[in-house]
């Protein structure tokens, strides 16, 4: 019997086939394991890979939206005291050549140090960045943050920005005061006196990054100037970019316009040992997650050997009045597809509604085991992050229907080769 290839009576007798029960020579129940089996092997690798590329996306974007992209310090030299320094004493000249630069954003100088913090009987170390106030409010994520109480526009000399974190600490609000101390203080006859200024908490904000939220301090320029003795010379001078990935070619650009005796330190440089464990993480967590989905493929492989073992008799039949081996191939071939696909269907949707609705999955679930699934002290991000991208979607649909595909080969072509004279031998 001649047939175009996936004709309708292929289409037909498959179907039969996937229905029927074993009573009638079917495999109904491992079809529906099978069924299952991909469907949530399909939703974890989606919802794993939305979950992973959520992360990557927080972590990067959180970086790039309160931190430098490009830092820019000067050589080490020798002051006038005779002292190893890396200031920047010209910082307005440094930054005016950088902002001339196509693609800089933001050129800041920055004062930075770590000192004691105290307010209520409690302390806490920060890190402070003093950086003129126009400018504090054009980061991204410090003019618009997650949280805030209070006006960054309020700051001003005597007043100070906090994040949540270092409230939180020191159990301050907006209004509150607190004290800055540092050991390098005042020289004095019996050694150096820690210096101590005391501030009006005018602004408290959250980035939503742990370790940003709990050290991070701002002061205006001239005071930070002030409070660390630099005179009008600064630390370093901040510079954001407008495409921040790749940040190699800006880079460049900046340090070329800020001229040899200055050196560059980039946002990926800060933060190498993150960056290679998120792609370390992603590459294990897609072959763990891709062997799953092997995995529950093989459950195809497994129901239509069981069906071509039943159905040997229909076979025999089926090559008595004619079909060819291709045709019988085409059957149990889309026995299989047909399972890997309807599982890979449903799996995706599943999948797709998790990333698209984590937030409420992990509220009730937090719910449930009441409370501390979440904890951003541990994972440094104030929420679950999720990211569904139609790429992610993509491969996890061609694994699984590749796999599906692929595995359903073998049974389909011992069904053909069957012998219709040993099918029948014994009916």
């Amino acid at each position: 019997m001649r047939s175009y290839p996936f004709a309708g009576f292929e289409w037909l007798i498959a179907w039969r086939y996937l229905r029927a029960r074993r009573a009638e020579g079917g495999v109904s129940v491992m079809t529906w394991i099978s069924l299952i089996g991909i469907a949530l092997a399909v939703f974890a690798l989606i919802a794993t890979l939305a979950v992973r590329s959520g992360f990557r996306t927080d972590f990067t974007s959180v970086i790039l939206g309160a931190n430098a992209h490009v830092t820019v310090y000067s050589q080490t030299y020798r002051d006038a005291a005779g002292r190893s320094t890396r200031l920047i004493q010209e910082p307005s000249a440094l930054a005016e050549r950088v902002r001339l630069v196509d693609g800089v954003a933001l050129a800041i100088p920055t004062v930075r140090g770590q000192v004691m913090a105290t307010a209520n009987g409690r302390n806490a170390g920060v890190e402070v960045l003093g950086q003129p106030v126009e400018q504090i409010g054009s980061v991204p994520l410090i003019a618009s943050p997650e949280l805030e109480d209070g006006r960054l526009a309020d700051l001003a000399p005597g007043g100070v920005s906090l994040g949540s974190g270092v409230a939180r600490e020191l159990n301050v609000g907006v209004g509150d005061r607190i004290e800055l101390i540092s050991p390098n203080g005042v020289q004095g006859p019996f050694g150096t006196t820690p210096r101590i200024a005391s501030y009006e908490v005018v602004h408290v904000f959250q980035v939503g990054r742990y370790d940003i939220d709990r050290i991070r301090v701002y002061l205006p320029l001239e005071t930070a100037q002030a409070f660390f003795n630099r005179g009008e010379a600064v630390d370093e001078l901040v510079v954001m970019v407008e495409r921040p990935d790749p940040i190699s070619p800006a880079a460049d650009a900046v340090l070329n316009a800020a001229g040899d005796e200055y050196f560059g330190w980039t946002w990926r440089n800060a933060n190498t040992s993150f960056l290679r464990a998120l792609e370390m993480e992603d590459n294990i967590m897609f072959i763990i997650l891709s062997i799953l989905v092997l995995i529950a493929t093989m459950n195809i492989t497994s129901g239509l050997v069981m069906l071509v073992k039943n159905k040997g008799r229909d076979v025999g039949v089926l090559r008595t009045i004619g079909l060819s081996e291709g045709s019988i191939l085409r059957i149990f071939f889309i026995c299989g597809a047909s399972i890997g696909i309807v599982g890979t269907a449903i799996g995706v949707a599943a999948g797709c509604l998790f990333a698209i609705y984590i937030d409420q999955v992990f509220v009730f679930v937090n719910w449930v085991l009441g409370g501390g699934v979440w904890d951003p002290s541990v994972r440094y991000l104030s929420s679950v992050p999720a990211e569904l991208l139609w790429e992610d979607v993509a491969s996890a649909v061609a694994l699984s229907l590749g796999l599906s595909f692929l595995v359903t080969i073998f049974p389909a072509r011992r069904a053909a080769r069957l012998d219709p004279v040993e099918a029948l031998r014994y009916e």
